[in-house]
């Protein structure tokens, strides 16, 4: 009946993703602004569908939760898209 608790292991530079693991998704929250949040018909493929979104498309930066990443995409996108590579090299083996 509650959200399943999902942490992102490898570290990692993105802006719905804090450097520790928590992940800023909607439909892990019970409670979501915009209705889209858990629901007890809701499976483990859904998890894993928004979790590949934050990957390709639904990065979020207008309430994000690495606001550092964030910004730094705002400022540069190419340095931060280096910095993604890097994080990828180093913590992603």
């Amino acid at each position: 009946m509650v959200p399943p608790k999902v942490k992102c292991l490898t570290r990692i530079w993105h802006p719905n993703i804090t450097e520790t693991g928590e992940i800023c998704l909607s439909l892990l929250r019970e409670h979501s602004i915009d209705g889209t949040g858990w629901a007890p018909t809701r499976t483990l493929k859904d998890v894993v569908w928004g979790l590949n979104s934050l990957f390709t498309d639904l990065l979020n930066f207008d309430d994000p939760l690495n606001i550092e990443a964030a910004e730094h995409h705002l400022r540069d996108k190419e340095d931060f898209r280096n910095k993604v590579g890097d994080y990828i090299k180093h913590y992603a083996r």
